[in-house]
């Protein structure tokens, strides 16, 4: 009967997409830890700085010091914004479910109200008793009995799922409002910190000026992390006897790209270069090998990766992040992690590079990094 036929549509629920991603929220919380170990860092370097009196030495500290918090202001920016993009994210998903949850919850109302309104309107003209009684035989009554039982059942079950869909449609619109506070909370707290980041650059500027040339490099050197590059590899080379993952790479290996994505070649030193880029490029593995060491540096956060091609090892130091581990074999060209901010002591700007440096099995040979990317 065609006036029974709406009375068994049915819509499934959207279980699928109502689950929040915990790995989204696992995520977000993690931004938050480092946000709060980065922000209790500068505190304390803001009272040492405080705690400071006038002096050349102190004048140095100072600036030292104040390098410091520039980079880790910038750090705290980029995480901060990693956190409002995280949750711009999740804004958008549940924005979405939302919507979807409560268009459907209307086709559910509607429904439900066609069944009412064609239960009536059979009820009102005793169709039920003109369908029972047309049946040819007891058995087609009895099985015209069950299906009128099944059709008051899918009724009260659709209205069930509307109040069920109902609650959900109110989940999400909660969770949504939740995150548009978090993500309102954490843009004032970004805009709070570009301004205390321009502050600390207009400090540093004017310490810095106050600085002789000599002294200026002196400071420098203190900040630079590649003196602390070359103790590490006398170490990794132990661990590199033997090594078959990328054992073709040589002196002569040519053809190499930058381990930077779009990077340029800034300045050379020993065996190292220092590669600068764009904020967040990608850091790249010059060729085959095996990851043999990663490090976080405690006072930076930045982290320095070590690949080992056969006997020869390359480090790449201030990443930003990395996405490798210690034992992990890596192919050509393959992602490493996220170039890092650092602060060029001259200018106290703040500059995003990377520390590349090539070390031959021998401890004597000498290879300027600069020249695996000349041939």
């Amino acid at each position: 009967m065609k006036a029974f036929r709406i009375l068994f549509l049915t819509i499934p629920l959207l279980l699928g997409v109502l689950a929040a991603p915990a790995q989204t929220d696992k995520r977000i919380e993690e931004k938050k830890r480092v946000i709060a170990n980065l922000e209790k860092s500068i505190a304390d370097q803001e009272a040492q700085i405080a705690k400071l009196k006038k002096g050349r030495a102190a004048n140095e500290e100072r600036v030292r010091l104040l390098a410091r918090q520039i980079e880790q202001r910038s750090a705290l920016i980029d995480e901060t914004e990693k956190q409002a993009r995280l949750l711009q994210q999740e804004i958008d998903r549940t924005d979405s479910v939302a919507g979807s949850l409560s268009a459907t919850l209307e086709r559910y109302r509607a429904q439900y109200t066609e069944m009412v309104r064609e239960a009536y309107r059979n009820y009102r003209h005793n169709n039920y008793l003109a369908y029972l009684f047309s049946a040819r035989s007891f058995a087609e009554v009895a099985r015209r009995i069950t299906v009128l039982r099944e059709v008051a059942a899918l009724r009260e079950q659709k209205l069930r799922d509307i109040a069920a869909l109902g609650e959900q449609v109110r989940t999400e619109r909660q969770t949504l409002d939740t995150r548009k506070h978090s993500l309102d909370s954490v843009s004032r707290r970004l805009t709070s910190q570009r301004e205390k980041f321009e502050r600390d650059s207009r400090n540093a500027k004017a310490s810095i000026r106050t600085m002789t040339q000599q002294e200026k490099k002196a400071l420098q050197r203190k900040l630079s992390q590649e003196q602390q590059l070359d103790a590490a590899i006398n170490e990794l080379r132990k661990l590199t006897k033997g090594n078959k993952e990328g054992a073709s790479f040589t002196a002569k290996t040519s053809g190499l790209r930058l381990p930077v994505t779009g990077g340029r070649v800034k300045r050379y030193k020993g065996n190292m270069a220092e590669i600068t880029g764009q904020k967040g490029a990608s850091v790249i593995s010059i060729y085959d090998g095996k990851v043999v060491e990663t490090k976080q540096n405690r006072i930076t956060g930045k982290y320095d990766v070590f690949v080992a091609h056969g006997e020869y090892i390359t480090s790449y130091a201030n990443l930003g992040s990395i996405c490798v581990e210690k034992g992990q074999k890596v192919a050509r060209n393959e992602t490493l992690g996220a170039i890092g901010s650092a602060v060029d002591i001259a200018t106290m700007e703040t500059e995003y590079k990377l520390v590349f440096g090539i070390y031959p099995p021998d401890p004597n040979q000498k290879m300027r990094a600069e020249e695996c990317f000349k041939r």
